[in-house]
């Protein structure tokens, strides 16, 4: 039976990656169009487009989705399979396969329905995600959940680290699901109405440390803000906003005002948090390379005392 598989990031590559492994006859791959990157704003293929063409796989990159042309490559394939596309789909392309359109959504469903699951459920301190392969409909990952596995979030998961893991449960979910996907043996089940939570995508006003915040929460809200749009701290003398990284974070008990650095640790500062602390070890002001917290506060000419935020 011949698949679609629609995908843009290295996220969408495992689920493909697993589906060519597992035999499947992927006839067409869409990915979204090549966009400028870099310094120089050269094109950048997305990675789903790289990884299908090492594999001799036809590769479809439209601009719109919406004028027919999208509909019309999937009719008359069995499937599509959808991870981390990045464009909605309307319903016109979603009934064009005889099966419909299934996605592969790297969350617990119908919890962080959104672009940015991964990202929100490490900021908001969740202990385990997953990833879920439902059934597509016209709403915002809304539709019958066809099967999910769990993903636990380690108390070090940055973004990266916990996409990773989801997308290598993602390519082993959608392939061993494939054989009951496309034999009609998997029962669509709704998700419930209680739980829901959206995941927007991140903006570079997520990223702005609140000190007043309890200790642990920062510490799990700069670690999803990594690598971007990366967490950042005000600093009033001198006026200017740092990045604050995710390397070696520590929660501790020292207590203070918040944003008070209240003790160096070799190269690394404690800050005192609302509730407990935190100790911060790589900072990076403004057109400066990241360095060590000590270093970036040596010099500023900040040290204990001093406040950030």
């Amino acid at each position: 039976m011949a698949i679609a598989f629609l995908g843009s990031p290295p996220f969408a590559v495992e689920s493909l990656r697993a589906l060519l492994e597992a035999g499947a006859d992927v006839a067409l791959v869409v990915t979204q169009p090549d966009k400028p990157a870099g310094r120089g704003n050269q094109l950048k293929a997305p990675a789903v487009k790289e990884f299908a063409l090492a594999h001799g796989l036809r590769v479809e990159q439209p601009w719109k989705v919406r004028d027919g042309t999208l509909a019309g490559w999937l009719r008359g394939l069995d499937l599509a399979v959808v991870a981390a596309y990045g464009r909605i789909l309307v319903p016109e392309v979603l009934a064009a396969p005889r099966l419909g359109c299934v996605n592969v959504h790297a969350s617990l469903l119908p919890r962080w329905r959104g672009a940015s699951p991964i990202a929100r459920s490490i900021a908001a301190g969740d202990r385990e995600t997953g990833v879920c392969l439902m059934q597509m409909d016209a709403g915002l990952d809304t539709g019958p959940e066809l099967a999910r596995v769990v993903v636990p979030i380690a108390d070090d998961d940055t973004t990266p680290t916990l996409e990773a893991k989801l997308a290598a449960a993602g390519g082993a979910l959608v392939a061993g699901a494939l054989p009951d996907l496309l034999a009609g043996r998997l029962t669509p089940v709704p998700q419930p109405q209680a739980g829901v939570t959206l995941a927007p995508l991140l903006s570079k006003a997520d990223a702005v440390i609140d000190w007043r915040r309890p200790a642990r929460e920062l510490h799990a809200h700069i670690r999803a803000m990594t690598p971007w749009p990366t967490a950042t701290t005000q600093v009033p003398e001198p006026a200017e906003v740092w990045k604050v990284f995710a390397d070696d974070l520590a929660v501790g008990s020292h207590a203070g005002e918040p944003g008070r650095i209240l003790a160096l640790d070799g190269d690394a500062a404690w800050v005192a948090c609302g509730d407990g602390s935190l100790r911060i070890t790589r900072l990076q002001r403004p057109d400066k390379r990241a360095m060590t917290a000590g270093e970036v506060l040596r010099g500023a000419r900040l040290g204990v005392g001093d406040r950030l935020g």
